[in-house]
């Protein structure tokens, strides 16, 4: 289906509207209605395996979705992806650079592709970052691959810049060249950023409107201060009721006493901090919302044929 006109809005980059997702019978995502907002950084959060990437395909035009619909910059990505990708950067999950080109290569290959193509700019940017440009790309460190992964993605001057999870594997240092100095550039310069993550501390420093989806539905969709300022931490003893007007998000009670998380309705003034509550981080807000993380599974003790062999 053809996405109507009263659907576009040029001031914003991402759409869905009911978007599922179904594999046999398995549903993946559910009713999903996102807005991503031209010009900012949008973060979206949520654990392995509860859709991201399968959105991201969707809105890249990698795979229709079973029902609903998708605007990529104010087109439908499935039907006009040649045409879209011209304005968007892509960097995914998991590398799809050939393994023994070098950055040199790639640049010089790019060019032939894109009339636009800013060739010096990139070699610019990884000469900067510190990486070579003639060094087998499966040769460089983690963090090397993804610049040159990135320098790639913004050759091409994009309108929107689509990051899949991009501090996957990547050390501290790594990390905040990625997040500190790569992305709070491109949004002053006006480039909107898509960012799926894990990594929430960052995000909590970064995104102008963050996202969280669960068992493929989201959760929350908001600016991040309208999202801090609506949930709230409480310690009660047992059998108070929490503040009116609240919902309850999440109750705990352990050997520190009773505790639990409230939403706020964002129409309401904000609480203060008198009424005994406390501030949250995303993190915390997070893990709320979706359940703590899973337990690793327990590592099973090595044989003795393994630690030495037999007796």
């Amino acid at each position: 289906m053809t996405p109507t006109t009263r659907f576009s809005d040029p001031e914003v980059a991402l759409k869905t509207r009911s978007v599922d997702v179904t594999y046999g019978r398995t549903a993946v995502l559910r009713n999903l209605d996102l807005t991503v907002p031209r010009g900012g950084i949008y973060g979206l959060l949520g654990r392995n395996g509860v859709g991201k990437s399968t959105l991201v395909r969707c809105l890249l035009g990698q795979e229709p979705p079973t029902s609903g619909e998708v605007l990529l910059l104010g087109r439908d990505p499935w039907h006009h992806r040649a045409e879209l990708m011209h304005t968007v950067g892509v960097v995914p999950e998991a590398p799809q650079v050939p393994p023994s080109s070098h950055a040199e290569e790639l640049l010089a290959f790019g060019a032939r592709l894109y009339p636009n193509w800013q060739y010096e700019s990139a070699r610019r940017r990884l000469a900067r970052f510190g990486v070579p440009l003639e060094v087998p790309f499966r040769r460089l460190s983690k963090g090397q691959q993804k610049q040159v992964e990135l320098a790639l993605a913004l050759a091409q001057g994009p309108q929107l810049l689509v990051l899949d999870d991009p501090s996957l594997g990547l050390d501290s240092v790594a990390r905040r060249i990625l997040y500190e100095e790569l992305l709070e550039h491109l949004a002053d310069e006006g480039v909107t950023v898509f960012l799926t993550s894990h990594d929430l501390d960052a995000i909590e420093r970064l995104v102008d409107t963050v996202a969280v989806l669960h068992e493929g539905r989201l959760l929350v969709e908001d600016s991040l201060d309208t999202v801090k300022a609506r949930y709230r931490r409480y310690s009660l003893p047992e059998g108070q009721a929490p503040p009116p007007g609240t919902r309850l998000v999440v109750e705990r009670i352990g050997a520190w006493g009773r505790e639990v998380v409230v939403e706020f309705d964002p129409s309401d003034s904000h609480p203060t901090p008198a009424d005994g509550g406390r501030s949250m981080a995303l993190e915390e807000i997070f893990e709320a919302l979706v359940g703590p993380a899973p337990s690793p599974d327990p590592v099973e003790p090595e044989s003795a044929a393994t630690l030495g062999g037999a007796a």
